[in-house]
């Protein structure tokens, strides 16, 4: 047997070693290389066509059971300030529209309403006999900072319940509208997030979740009609009726009708 000479023993030692060192190398250039794709480490719909996204989003946001939706939306010349939170039976939060603020609150069918006396005294009007003042005292006093019950077939139930309503509410803002297309990888609020856009902005964008589950971040409404974030995706929280000292039953109709 032929023995190695000691230095071409240490040469080929030296070449081994120097190779291991470029492999390690390489793995470490490999692993920060990685950083350069958007898309590592997250749920991967941002490699999907803005079709698909929106479809799992939507998907995602109808599989939760609650919701926080907080922001504006402009409908009918008015511009509303929300900050509700939503399950499928019901919701509670407040809605600011022309400078008043009010809390709403519906859980099943039964929807109740508080706000301060100015806000009765100012929807209340007149009261219809053209003189108002000490009317309109007596009815914001009997109902400010009460939980008012409105009626089922009160004209005022369909448009404020609509606001504790997490199918409707959803179903009728998130979807964009015109051709989509993807804007780009963002972040929101520390989630990395892809952004998606109807008709280059023009019809909506929508910023959806990269990490966990595709729910729907921040939308920005086209036409100028409002902007809303969505957070504490499937967060559960207490919805129950208010105490009946705390309840006023105005009967048939409100004073806001």
């Amino acid at each position: 047997m032929t023995a190695i000479p000691q230095g071409r023993h240490r040469g080929r030692s030296a070449l081994a070693g120097g190779m291991c060192a470029l492999a390690v190398a390489g793995t470490l250039l490999t692993g920060c290389g990685g950083d350069d794709d958007p898309d590592a480490g997250t749920n991967g719909v941002g490699k999907l066509p803005p079709e698909k996204i929106q479809a799992k989003t939507l998907a995602a946001a109808g599989s939760v059971d609650a919701v926080h939706l907080a922001g504006t939306v402009v409908a009918s010349g008015r511009t509303y300030e929300l900050d509700m939170r939503l399950k499928p039976d019901g919701g509670t939060g407040s809605v600011t529209a022309q400078g008043a603020t009010f809390r709403l609150l519906r859980v099943g069918d039964q929807l109740f309403l508080m706000a301060d006396a100015d806000f009765w005294n100012s929807e209340d009007g007149d009261g219809g006999d053209g003189k108002g003042g000490s009317d309109d005292a007596a009815t914001g006093e009997k109902l400010g900072g009460k939980y008012v019950k409105v009626p089922e077939k009160d004209p005022s139930y369909q448009r404020f319940s609509t606001f504790t309503d997490k199918d409707v509410l959803l179903d009728s803002l998130l979807t964009l509208h015109g051709t989509l297309a993807t804007d780009g990888h963002h972040e929101q609020s520390g989630v990395r997030t892809i952004r998606i856009t109807g008709d280059q902005g023009t019809g909506g964008t929508l910023d959806v979740s990269l990490e966990g589950k595709p729910y729907p971040l921040r939308l920005v409404r086209g036409g100028n009609a409002g902007t809303l974030s969505f957070s504490e995706w499937g967060k559960d929280f207490a919805l129950k009726e208010p105490a009946k000292d705390e309840t006023v039953d105005y009967g048939q109709q409100l004073p806001t009708s």
